[in-house]
């Protein structure tokens, strides 16, 4: 019961962000409400405000800004969480399953990502990466930064579809990834992702390809043992 409370909750966070921006309420360019005048607006948590919210951050909505808000940067809200075509909740409730198709797609995509990098994509990695470091010991914003991390590969790769179905299950499953940093802790995350980024930086596809799959299966082999 608790669960369906929680989910039915997160739900109608969603609905609202999305129905603002779908009918032009929020125009792209305009800065959101904060999360206390949400919370207050809608009567929920601040925690299943800023959850909601991270959907759209990773979907590529919003965009989050240190000290100045969050900000709508895309009007195409039709494959955000709950829209036609995106991956379910119920789906995406088997952590297992997630890493299984987590290392199914993103070596590929981080494969393509290395061979169109650029400078400034090494440079948000890199970004990504010092603020993981520094979430260390905070399992929610360590998290939200790893997965950033991810998203930013699965952009960079150039590939929309590739990019779409990242995003939307990352989106949809920032609980499991709490539950994989929980049963994992905050090393291994550190590790991979300085390795990975030291791959981009050297300009090495096939060795970013290879420490993404080795990333993820070490995940899966750890959490089945």
């Amino acid at each position: 019961m608790h669960t369906t409370a929680r989910y039915s909750t997160s739900q109608k966070v969603v609905d609202y962000l999305r129905s603002n921006i779908a009918d032009g309420v929020w125009k792209v360019g305009e800065k959101i409400p904060s999360e206390h005048e949400l919370t207050r607006e809608l009567g929920v948590s601040r925690t299943s405000i800023r959850q909601a919210i991270q959907q759209f951050i990773a979907l590529g909505v919003m965009e989050s800004h240190h000290g100045k808000g969050t900000f709508i940067v895309s009007d195409e809200v039709v494959v955000a969480p709950g829209g036609m075509g995106a991956v379910s909740e119920v789906e995406c409730r088997d952590v297992e399953k997630v890493l299984e198709f987590r290392s199914i797609l993103e070596p590929k995509a981080a494969l393509l990502a290395a061979q169109n990098a650029t400078d400034a994509v090494v440079e948000k990695l890199r970004r990504h990466l010092n603020d993981l470091v520094a979430s260390i010991g905070d399992s929610e914003e360590f998290v939200r930064h790893d997965l950033l991390f991810h998203t930013e590969i699965s952009r960079a790769s150039g590939n929309p579809l590739l990019e779409r179905s990242l995003r939307e299950v990352f989106a949809l499953t920032q609980q499991d990834h709490k539950k994989i940093n929980t049963i994992f802790g905050f090393k291994d995350g550190v590790y991979y992702h300085s390795l990975i980024l030291k791959a981009f930086e050297s300009r090495n596809p096939q060795l970013v390809h290879d420490l993404m799959a080795e990333h993820l299966e070490q995940a899966l082999e750890q959490l089945r043992a």
